[in-house]
């Protein structure tokens, strides 16, 4: 069976999944479970859409597009920023699950959002560790905090639940390096990335897990999709900063991290950093071109699979 021109969009929520068709206007809810997830895909299956499209959800959405993706279906995955900005450009205020999930079929007829490759097991798993690791490191972060202000009798409690996050954090920084080790793909790719000054365990880790296309697509639309390609704000005779936004948070978080340890001891983005300054640029513009810099390089440095050293410099 062939798909047709059908948009399908899901607006998804911890219980449920409200689906939308744009096309025959058909709606249906499901449950966000395994049993409500197998039913949809049994429904979609006859439909045969052009593409599925859902907003991203802090992660309650991947158990559904896993799912899809191993049922063979078209499915773009699109921050719900977009989702929102779209909604407002139609006219479209009101809101419940049903609105939404028309909104998102709707948003895919008119911008055909690219589809989402089927993720390897190894970046399945990858993720999910990587996922867990941010997690932990937040619940810490709070836990910490807490320990400032909290009472005395509850302190010992706190210093008791942040020692085993400690070793639970510990625990997951070994099961990731030692995954990334015995996989002959992520253990070479590590090394290339690693061969960049700057780039650490973490940093390398995260880019594996959270952004599999690196390597594939050209500088600027891999620039884009981690959020690092300055956005025009121009209109008439004002012109405003330029700005990113968008894209891959966590991937950029980590590159921050990155492009502030390059910017000292990498011979390439120190020139780079140094020159912006002296230029008269902001140290905080600096430090974000540097990050599109360090993407570009690392990019070049997987698609060419050539260490860092050997690079051509120019």
């Amino acid at each position: 069976m062939t798909s047709n021109a059908e948009f399908v969009g899901i607006d998804v929520s911890k219980s449920t999944l409200d689906v939308a068709c744009w096309e025959s206007k058909a709606y249906r809810r499901f449950s966000n479970e395994t049993k409500g997830i197998q039913e949809l895909i049994e429904w979609l299956k006859e439909l045969q859409p052009e593409l599925i499209v859902l907003e991203a959800t802090g992660g309650l959405e991947m158990p559904l597009v896993a799912e899809l993706a191993y049922a063979k279906m078209a499915v773009a995955v699109v921050n719900p920023r977009r989702i929102r900005e779209f909604a407002r450009s139609i006219g479209q205020l009101a809101k419940t699950d049903k609105l939404d999930a028309k909104v998102i079929a709707h948003f895919g007829v008119a911008t055909h959002p690219e589809a989402r490759n089927l993720p390897t097991e190894e970046e399945e798993r990858l993720t999910a560790l990587m996922t867990r690791r941010r997690q932990i490191i937040e619940m810490l972060t709070a836990e910490r905090n807490r320990l400032h202000s909290a009472r005395f009798a509850m302190k010992e409690r706190i210093e008791t639940h942040i020692t085993w996050l400690e070793g639970e954090l510990k625990d997951l920084n070994k099961e990731i390096s030692d995954f990334i080790q015995q996989s002959p793909v992520l253990k070479e790719k590590d090394k290339l990335l690693r061969s960049v000054p700057g780039i650490g365990p973490v940093t390398s880790a995260t880019i594996l897990a959270m952004l599999p296309k690196l390597g594939t697509l050209d500088r600027q639309k891999i620039a884009a999709l981690v959020g690092v390609a300055p956005v025009n704000k121009d209109s008439g005779k004002r012109q405003k900063k330029r700005r990113v936004f968008g894209g891959r948070a966590n991937v950029r978080s980590v590159l921050y991290m990155a492009a502030l340890s390059a910017s000292k001891h990498n011979p390439i983005i120190k020139a780079f950093y140094d020159h912006l300054v002296r230029m008269g640029k902001e140290k905080k513009v600096a430090l974000t071109a540097c990050m599109r810099k360090l993407l570009v390089i690392l990019n070049a440095i997987v698609r060419y699979n050539q260490a860092f050293s050997l690079l051509p410099t120019n």
